[in-house]
């Protein structure tokens, strides 16, 4: 992993058929020492699976879960001395600080430090309005409905720093430069809306075909009090569905789905 003291990485696990098994976040703390940042509910399988590729090397892989602890900071809590990059780290004390994607201009951060150290300082957030920001950033994170349901580029991971075409072999190599590099990418994640509730691996139909659904809902959250009522999500769609519009979740009839663009460019070129 090219990770230098100062950055994060966004990257996935794939299998070797390309579908991301896990996506992360990951920061070097120390020059031993890598931390790798994951949904929880694959945290178990994805450890189990990545222990498979520790063979001669001197590597150990745990759960460090209880070492630490890992805040979400946004809007005024973000130091303005902070990188307004995402996926630079800023050492503060014993804390390292992970600038992440924006959300509706928002600034945001993770705050990780060994569990020992004093929270950080701020105004509380609730973890539906973490959950609702994550979303409207567009920066997807696999959890345990959509292990394996795509390949990178689905989730536009190429677009927001969390994938290297020049790094060596990996597991679905071929499979995620052939998406990117012989025009087979059929979807992309886009920001999406619903006034019904919406769910992690809720399918998405266009109106008039139940052969098949034409997307998958990757993260929803409920939006807050202040806002149009219902649910943001991101989803991965189909791009001639997404273009055509009239999508519906659930089912063919089901309640109305609209999406747009993402809230950051996708690279058309590497």
């Amino acid at each position: 992993m090219a990770l230098g003291l100062s950055e994060a990485r966004l990257a996935a696990f794939c299998s070797a058929k390309g579908r991301m098994l896990a996506s992360f976040i990951g920061v070097q703390r120390e020059p031993t020492e890598i931390l790798l940042i994951c949904s929880l509910d694959i945290l178990a399988s994805t450890l189990k699976k990545l222990s498979l590729f520790v063979l001669r090397a001197k590597l150990k892989l745990s759960d460090a879960s209880g070492e630490y602890a890992l805040f979400g900071l946004a809007g005024d809590a973000v130091d303005a001395a902070l990188a307004e990059t995402a996926w630079v780290k800023t050492d503060v004390g014993a804390a390292s600080v992970i600038s992440l994607y924006p959300a509706d201009g928002v600034r945001r951060a993770l705050w990780l430090a060994p569990a020992t150290q004093a929270r950080p300082v701020g105004e509380p957030l609730s973890e539906s309005t973490w959950a609702w920001g994550e979303v409207r950033s567009g920066i997807a994170m696999v959890s345990a409905p959509i292990v394996e349901a795509f390949v990178p580029q689905m989730l536009n991971y190429e677009s927001v720093g969390g994938v290297n075409f020049k790094k060596g072999c990996y597991p679905g190599q071929e499979v995620v430069a052939r998406s990117q590099f012989r025009g087979t990418l059929k979807r992309r994640a886009y920001l999406a809306h619903s006034n019904a509730a919406m769910n992690a691996g809720d399918e998405v139909f266009q109106a008039g075909d139940d052969s098949q659904a034409c997307g998958i809902v990757v993260q929803a959250a409920a939006v807050p009090a202040s806002s149009p009522a219902g649910f943001d999500a991101i989803v991965s769609l189909q791009i001639s569905a997404k273009e055509a519009g009239d999508l519906h979740v659930g089912r063919v009839n089901g309640p109305t789905l609209v999406a747009v663009a993402p809230p950051y460019p996708l690279l058309t070129d590497i």
